[in-house]
Formats: structure tokens, C-alpha cells, sequence
């Protein structure tokens, strides 16, 4: 939702046939730049009415469509057809026609100046000022100022005036810079997680950090398919910038003042004795305001921000007959063979380039079935499924309990060293019941308190 890029300022509306809420987007560019992407020669046009033919009548529905044909703006020009014709045509030749007469057609009114913070979605709370938000969070105006630090003061203030704690995390590609925030902001982000974004939901495609979805909701629709791909985004949370978090609050409604407000208490521009050590790149994004990764806000806004991303690679994914999921940083398409998967991948990174996100050279999967497919951890070859060798060190470990000690297994030093056994259990046992019930039979002869 980044409206330097696209020229257009995204915002949920009322679906005119069900009445169910959409992400509808608002024109801000000129007239005559409007008008420009709906002149259609004819062989476009054509192109479109046949993408358009199956899809549902709905603005996501044409979005993704539209979207499968380069050389048009999709998200302008299915507002454009919506407003003009509310019900979908009996037969494809009656949007041809439309599509051909765009240009000359009553333009869409259009202005510029309109105050859309006055226009709210998804029932979220009306905070029409700074003070509103400030009541409802239980701060003053000068605690709630010190929290989201527009001004980034803080950047340079010792650690313990800081509101993040950094951790950084080894990893075989470099290292993870998780910047957790401390209770109070916590506590905080929490209650605007819980009043605000969870009212908004995401796009289908999206199911990591959802309610009611998980990595198995994910890898689930890959199963059993001739060709698995798997494409990971880098550094996704620090690439979403306070820029594009101002824009979801906007467009829901929010007066510029509080988006504003609000998009300091969810993001934080890390200070440069926290840089030090990491790449040139990855230290360049975060040392602006971008989406901390370990703030419980971050995942819920980086679903909102991928929105877009999730409508135009589900319109890929469908004119190439094939199914797309996203698992937070994790993209997955699968099907039947793929005539040309360059192609195909060519087009996710400009698609995902042109959300501005960018593809991990060196993650991108293409699986076959003469091979082991997994995604997130996953094995999807038939069932979705843990690698047997998870399960069979979680038995071991068990069993090595049962008959020593808890403690003498807990190598590491893992603190709640049960709970984490068992959180393993139902990780396992997700995909497996039989699995489940041996492991937790294993489970109930450790002392764990030995």
C-alpha cells in the first residue's frame, strides 16, 4: 500500500452486489493520468474481457484478473468497470465493449483535496485526534509522544532509555536482528494489535500470524502437485518502511496526525551502535523506521502491506493454473508442470520488486516429485507431514528422559524445559495423530521435576 509507487491511495469499501467489505482504492492521481491507462487498443482490451470471463465480481476478483495482463494499472481499471457496470455481465463481449468505450465515458469524479480520514473502515476506534488515542491507550500526551519517538530522540539515548531490546541471531545466510520491545511499549503495541489490526483482515493467501491458520493451512493446498516452488522475500519485516505503515492507518481512516502517531508506536529506526557488524544493505533499512521484527504489531501490519503483493501473485498463480500461499516471508506456488518456471519466476521478482519487496537469491526452490517437497518443515509429497527424523529425535529424547532425568536431556539450558517439549508434541502431532498419542505417552512417564 504504497501510494508513492502506485499513485493510488488504498481503502476498504462495501462490496456493491454482497455488501461485504473490500479493499477499494482511492485515485489521487490527475485526471488525464487516469484516462491514459484505460485507453485500450483492441487486442488489449479482448485480452482483458477473456481474463475477466471466470473471475468473481468483486474488486480483489478483477484486481487479480486484471492483474494477469501487463500493460494496464489493474487496480484502477477495475474501479473503473465496477462503477460502471455493478453486476457482471451475462457474456464476455459485453465487458469487450465496455473496455473499448472507456475513453469515451464519463470520467471518474475525482478530488484531489478530499479529507478521506474521514471516512472509516472495518468499525475500527474512531481516534480523531492525538488526545482520543492517548485516553484509550491510558497515557498522557507527553508519555504517548515518548513512546512513539517521531522524532527519534531515542536513537542516540543509552540502551535503557531505549524502548527495544536488540538480539541478534545467527543464521547460515548472516544474521537476524530481533528488536523486541520492552513491557511497557509491549503492552502497548498489544492493545492496538488487539482494537485495531485484528479487525482488518488479510488477504486468503495469508496465513502466517492469522487466526485459524498455520504452516500446515499453508503447505496443505501444495500437496500432491507435479511441480512445488518455493520463493523467499529478504529481509521482510525491516523492508516495510514508516511510510507504508502510515498508509494502512491512513486508509483506515485515520487522520494523518494520529497515523502518524500510531505508525511510531509500531516501528522504530535502529540506533547505529546496533548497526555495527551487519551488511552495508541490511544495516541501510534499518536504520530508517521499518517494521521491527519481535513487536507483536509487526506481523499483522506486514500482512496489510503484502495485501497488494498477495492480490497480484494469486492473478499470476491463476493464469499460470496454478495455487499461490504465503507464510509470512515465505511464497509458495504448485500445480502442474510449468512450461517456462523462469518466466514465472521472472515475473514474481518484478512483482515482489515492484511492492517493494525483494526475492532471496539464493532460497527459491523448484521442486518435482522424484524429490522430497517441503515447505516450512513441512514434507507435502502426499500428506503434509514433520520429516520422520523430527519425530524420531523427539522420541528418543523422550525416552532418554524417562529413563535419566528431564534435566540431564535439557542440553541447552532451555528454560520451561516441559512446556517446550510439549510445544514440540503438538507441532508434530499436527499432522499426525498417531504421532501425537506415542509421544505423549513417551511424555507422561518423564518426571519432569526430578
Amino acid at each position: 500500500m504504497d501510494t508513492a509507487s502506485t499513485g493510488v491511495r488504498h481503502a476498504p469499501r462495501a462490496c456493491r452486489r454482497t455488501g461485504q467489505r473490500i479493499w477499494s482504492p482511492r485515485p489521487v492521481a490527475s485526471r488525464s493520468r487516469i484516462m491514459r491507462d484505460f485507453e485500450l487498443d483492441p487486442e488489449l482490451a479482448r485480452r482483458l474481457a477473456v481474463a475477466a470471463a471466470d473471475a468473481p465480481w468483486t474488486l480483489s476478483g478483477l484486481e487479480e484478473a486484471f492483474g494477469t495482463v501487463f500493460g494496464v494499472s489493474p487496480t484502477l481499471l477495475a474501479v473503473r468497470v465496477l462503477d460502471l457496470m455493478p453486476a457482471p455481465p451475462f457474456e464476455p463481449q459485453t465487458l469487450y465493449r465496455l473496455l473499448r468505450e472507456l475513453p469515451r465515458l464519463r470520467p471518474v469524479p475525482l478530488s484531489l483535496d478530499t479529507n478521506e480520514s474521514s471516512v472509516w473502515r472495518f468499525d475500527v476506534p474512531r481516534y480523531n485526534t492525538s488526545v482520543d488515542l492517548a485516553r484509550s491507550l491510558d497515557l498522557t500526551i507527553s508519555e504517548l509522544e515518548w513512546f512513539a519517538d517521531r522524532g527519534e530522540w531515542l536513537r542516540t539515548k543509552p540502551l535503557p532509555l531505549r524502548h527495544y531490546r536488540p538480539m541478534q541471531i545467527s543464521k547460515k545466510t548472516g544474521a537476524r536482528l530481533l528488536e523486541v520491545p520492552k513491557p511497557r511499549l509491549r503492552e502497548i503495541q498489544r492493545k492496538i494489535l488487539r482494537r485495531i489490526l485484528d479487525l482488518v483482515p488479510p488477504h486468503d493467501a495469508a496465513h502466517g500470524f492469522v487466526r485459524g491458520r498455520s504452516p500446515l493451512t499453508f503447505a496443505a493446498p501444495h500437496a500432491q502437485s507435479e511441480i512445488v516452488i518455493g520463493v523467499d522475500l529478504a529481509q521482510f519485516f525491516p523492508s516495510i518502511s514508516g511510510s507504508r505503515v502510515h498508509a494502512v492507518f491512513t486508509a483506515l481512516g485515520y487522520p494523518p496526525a494520529v497515523a502518524g502517531v500510531l505508525t511510531g508506536l509500531c516501528t522504530v529506526a535502529t540506533p547505529a551502535d546496533t548497526l555495527r557488524g551487519l551488511p552495508y544493505a541490511q544495516a541501510s533499512q534499518l536504520r530508517t523506521a521499518h517494521l521491527p521484527q519481535g513487536a507483536p504489531t509487526s506481523p499483522a501490519l506486514a500482512n496489510l502491506v503484502a495485501r497488494k503483493l498477495d492480490i497480484r501473485l494469486s492473478g499470476l498463480a491463476q493464469a499460470n493454473w496454478l495455487t499461490y500461499t504465503r507464510y509470512a516471508d515465505d511464497l509458495a506456488f504448485s500445480g502442474i508442470e510449468v512450461a517456462d518456471v523462469g518466466t514465472l519466476l521472472w515475473s514474481v521478482e518484478q512483482i515482489a520488486r515492484d511492492e517493494g519487496f525483494a526475492i532471496h537469491p539464493r532460497k527459491t526452490k523448484v521442486m518435482r516429485p522424484h524429490r522430497r517437497q517441503h515447505l516450512t518443515g513441512l514434507v507435502i509429497n502426499d500428506q503434509p507431514s514433520y520429516p520422520r527424523d523430527d519425530y524420531d529425535r523427539l522420541r528418543a529424547l523422550l525416552h532418554n528422559a524417562a529413563s535419566t532425568s528431564a534435566q540431564e536431556q535439557n542440553r541447552d539450558g532451555i528454560e520451561n524445559f516441559r512446556a517446550h517439549i510439549y510445544g514440540r508434541i503438538a507441532h508434530i502431532g499436527e499432522t499426525s495423530t498417531t504421532r501425537r498419542r506415542t509421544l505423549l505417552r513417551l511424555a507422561e512417564r518423564v518426571d519432569w521435576d526430578g
